[in-house]
């Protein structure tokens, strides 16, 4: 398979991802420019990306974002509406009104997150990777992310019960089936 062939393949199959990725942590906008910029290293770098690609591009767009950081001083963001539209694209709720206090109690909990564990979190919730994969992304061993990914779940749980109790006595979100164990 050629490289032209080979990149477009890559470029079909993980771009939403990378772009999803890239717009957790800097938003849509310069979401958008992490992703261009990724996939042009990525080209210029094909025989370099190895199979699977994802992790070793969500390192090159985590990378980016980083170095964008350094440069111009910009702190990290939430892309609260990106999590808005992941959390409100799952299966409908027959209640309404809970489901709109699950997700208020859901997104103020992950919000109220170190951006440390919120990236742990999304990296295998949204993102859908593995920990050893996230652990590459992420520059570490697979141990040392399962452990911190362990930990962030369950400041997770104890925010969704703060925010939840917060919204409603009566309902508890079920965030954590979104942040399976792996």
């Amino acid at each position: 398979m050629s490289d032209v062939q080979r990149f477009r393949d890559v470029y079909e199959e993980c771009q939403p991802r990378v772009l999803a990725y890239a717009s957790s942590l800097v938003g849509r906008q310069v979401g958008e420019d992490i992703t261009s910029e990724t996939f042009t290293i990525a080209w210029r770098r094909m025989r370099d990306v190895p199979a699977p690609p994802l992790p070793w591009l969500l390192r090159v767009a985590r990378n980016l974002t980083r170095e964008l950081r350094r440069r111009d001083g910009r702190q990290y963001a939430l892309a609260v509406e990106e999590a808005q539209r992941l959390v409100t694209s799952g299966a409908r709720v027959d209640d309404v009104a809970s489901d709109v206090t699950e997700r208020e109690a859901a997104l103020q909990a992950l919000a109220g997150l170190s951006a440390a564990d919120r990236e742990l979190l999304t990296l295998v919730a949204w993102n859908g990777l593995g920990p050893k994969q996230a652990a590459h992304v992420l520059g570490c061993s697979t141990a040392t992310f399962s452990v911190r990914l362990h930990r962030a779940r369950r400041r997770l749980e104890r925010a969704v019960d703060a925010s939840a109790a917060g919204l409603s006595h009566d309902t508890r979100p079920t965030v954590t089936a979104t942040v399976k164990e792996h």
